[in-house]
């Protein structure tokens, strides 16, 4: 396969940035998407050109450390798959590709399509966890979990943090990614002791981040590589409602709401 490759190229934070063209030539349909980018840059290096930046590590679509736009599309264009999982077989030879990191004001770009996630960082950090004493590791067996809230919970942690959601929402919300923290451990017995707080905490941390509100786009759910449904949305907005109502933390009346 031989493509035609529109890349954002921009030095650091401060520098403006613009796209550069490159060839790829003798491209394999079964390469992903990443293995391709590796072949460029290594004709960028023996060229003596600075190579393409981007981010990566598992290389299994599990760690949401790659990320960029394809066309248009966060992860590329098919669904329910990460960058790294994406395979150049689902292009046409002689395509031209548009390939840029995520857009938004909490995601600053780094250096071209490496951008600066610790916003998702800060608002796990908010009070995404269990932090009740729990002395010595309880049996795995002693607080019995209904299958079906099981399965809930887990559908909700399988969450990536890879800012997919972010990226393809037009007010770059961060909605489905905070949902998705508050509800995993929401769902279950042992993250009901801080659940009301937890909601709160969570959302005032993720608007004083930058992220734009949720006006119920559903395209974070389409972007999303691990297919995580827009009504966590729905059930974090309820429990933040419950919070501030309950006003069991100092300050809940004057936190932002959830958009």
């Amino acid at each position: 396969m031989n493509l035609t490759l529109h890349v954002w190229r921009q030095k650091s934070r401060d520098a403006k940035g613009g796209f550069v063209t490159y060839e790829a030539r003798d491209i394999s349909p079964d390469m992903s998407f990443l293995e391709m980018l590796d072949v460029v840059n290594e004709g960028l290096i023996g060229r003596g050109e600075e190579p393409i930046a981007f981010d990566h590590d598992c290389r299994e679509g599990i760690c949401g450390t790659c990320g960029m736009m394809i066309n248009g599309y966060a992860h590329g264009p098919r669904r329910g798959t990460t960058v790294c999982q994406l395979h150049m077989r689902s292009f046409r030879d002689g395509e031209t590709l548009a390939i840029e990191p995520w857009r938004a004001t909490a995601f600053p770009v780094v250096k071209d399509l490496v951008v600066e996630r610790g916003a998702f960082d800060r608002i796990v950090a908010a009070a995404g966890f269990i932090s009740v004493p729990t002395g010595s590791a309880p049996d795995g067996n002693a607080i019995p979990v209904p299958k079906p809230v099981a399965d809930r919970a887990m559908d909700a942690a399988a969450c990536i943090g890879c800012g997919a959601c972010v990226a393809a929402c037009p007010n770059a919300s961060a909605m489905l990614f905070t949902a998705a923290k508050v509800s995993h451990l929401g769902l279950l017995p042992q993250g009901q002791p801080e659940r009301w707080e937890r909601a709160r905490k969570m959302v005032a941390r993720m608007d004083a981040e930058g992220f734009g509100t949720c006006t119920n786009h559903y395209e974070c759910e389409a972007a999303c590589p691990k297919e995580i449904s827009v009504e966590f949305i729905a059930r974090m907005n309820r429990d933040y409602v419950q919070a501030v109502l309950k006003d069991r933390g100092p300050g809940a009346s004057k936190d932002a709401g959830a958009g």
